[in-house]
């Protein structure tokens, strides 16, 4: 179990001074302008400053808004944000055992009357989104400005409940559109095809601005039924408070600094995009284009803080959790769910937004072990995902890019150990997965690859380096040599 730390914000506003303290979050306090210069700023902070050194960031002098702020970064500038999060030191390994914890231990929300969220409420013809510093993320490329919300949403029989982060265009004052990639995956979907299939209209909302618990629940795969909210509460070390929407039978957490409420209506469909995807490329929806949300209120706390989460090309906020988060659930199912023996590490390359390269590290039990490892992680989190899978020997740090070049180089025999998967569900807004750009995407096929680069024989080679024990020696000793500094990537090909 990993040792944690007491960490429980009350809301978005205690955790950015806990942040600012670490000096993890910075405010720009110069007016910038939301229709390009906040995209860009965000954009350079994730491209130019090492993820180590990474922090948030906050706007609030925003041309044309004076009462709001906009705060991007507070989940995901690194891993030293997702431990803090978690309660935990920024080491791989402690944040995965925590989110496993956390997973396995879910505290259920609580209701209260009333909360800050509802310091200010626009109902009806007052419902204005346009008042709100919404950004255009990649400016002269996007359709528009661009909410990075958690929706909230309930299956027709209201007692599954689903949070997740879903994108959605702002579309007029009382309208957004919203894309869920291949909806067979996404659980807020999947609760819109059974409205729909009764001819009703789905009732969701979706907020900005929450306890930074709720944001790490709700932009990682939970299974079908599992109370996001409650998993926060894991997170949190204490129950969410929720209170009850003003026009919908949902329920949305207290301290959020902005709801938005309304409903999906059956059947209706729009255009929406293009925007700036995971993948690092632009994306829209086909002809048959997405559901529409109309809104009918709008509750916030005065002078809201509108958080925005950085995806679009990785590195970004959104694969910095997807790659962290997703490695611990990965690992979870592995190692407690199917109790695959000799499972040691599991790594999502930000390269691939944290959704295309998987490699796997483990002591193998015996010849068909790696491709057992495969089948079960493509199981349980579907062919949407992980497009490359590679299970390597124990020896083998997937973390370090070129142990990992390394590797395929010299222990994989293309003709036995790569293997292909045809025709399955694509990975989610992968361009490559069609010649046809009007098919949609969820409705595109693609093959999968499977890769054994475990060692195949007894009396492999072995590697040709000094023993560590050796190197260690030296390293310790190095600034007597007069040899300058050593890079702790010395150790990059050994595990």
């Amino acid at each position: 179990m990993a040792e944690t730390k007491q960490h429980c914000w009350p809301d978005l506003r205690d955790y950015i001074l806990s942040l600012e303290k670490d000096d993890l979050f910075r405010w720009v306090n110069r007016e910038v302008d939301k229709d390009w210069e906040i995209g860009s700023i965000v954009r350079l902070l994730f491209r130019g400053i090492a993820e180590e050194k990474r922090f948030a960031v906050g706007f609030h002098r925003i041309r044309g808004h004076t009462d709001n702020s906009v705060a991007v970064g507070l989940i995901g500038a690194s891993k030293r944000s997702l431990a803090k999060i978690l309660g935990v030191e920024p080491e791989i390994a402690a944040i995965h055992s925590r989110w496993s914890e956390a997973l396995a231990q879910p505290l259920p929300p609580r209701m209260i009357s009333t909360g800050p969220c509802k310091e200010n409420i626009w109902i009806g013809d007052s419902v204005d989104l346009l008042k709100l510093p919404v950004p255009v993320w990649i400016a002269e490329k996007d359709a528009g400005p661009l909410f990075t919300p958690l929706w909230i949403t309930k299956d027709p029989s209201m007692r599954v409940r689903n949070v997740g982060m879903y994108r959605a265009e702002l579309k007029g004052k009382n309208k957004t559109g919203i894309q869920w990639g291949t909806p067979s995956s996404q659980h807020a979907a999947q609760h819109l095809q059974q409205w729909e299939k009764l001819n009703k209209p789905m009732p969701a909302a979706f907020v900005m601005g929450t306890d930074p618990s709720i944001y790490l629940s709700a932009v990682t795969k939970v299974p079908y039924g599992v109370d996001e909210f409650a998993v926060a509460g894991s997170v949190r070390g204490a129950p969410v408070d929720l209170v009850k929407c003003e026009t919908v039978d949902l329920e949305v957490p207290a301290s959020a600094e902005i709801v938005v409420e309304g409903e999906f209506l059956p059947g209706v469909r729009e255009p929406e995009g293009p925007y700036g995807e995971f993948t690092g490329f632009m994306a829209g929806s086909a002809e048959a284009g997405e559901p529409v949300f109309q809104v009918k209120c709008v509750t916030h706390r005065t002078n809201p803080i509108l958080q925005g989460m950085l995806s679009q090309m990785p590195p970004s906020e959104s694969s910095c959790c997807r790659q962290i988060l997703m490695e611990g659930a990965i690992l979870h199912h592995l190692t407690e769910e199917l109790r695959f023996p000799g499972i040691l590490d599991v790594h999502l390359p930000e390269s691939g937004g944290g959704g295309a390269w998987l490699w796997i590290r483990a002591r193998k039990a015996h010849n068909s072990y790696p491709y057992q490892v495969a089948m079960g992680v493509w199981s349980k989190f579907g062919f949407q995902h992980y497009k490359w899978i590679v299970v390597t020997d124990e020896d083998v740090n997937i973390r370090n890019s070129f142990a990992r070049e390394w590797t395929l180089a010299f222990r994989v025999r293309p003709e036995e150990d790569v293997h292909i998967t045809p025709k399955v569900t694509a990975m989610t807004l992968d361009p490559s997965a069609t010649m046809d750009p009007k098919i949609p995407s969820r409705d595109r096929t693609a093959s999968k690859i499977f890769i054994d680069a475990t060692k195949k024989y007894a009396g492999f080679p072995e590697v040709a380096m000094p023993p560590i024990g050796h190197l260690e020696r030296v390293a310790e000793k190095w600034l007597e040599y007069g040899l300058g500094e050593l890079s702790p990537e010395w150790k990059a090909i050994l595990a």
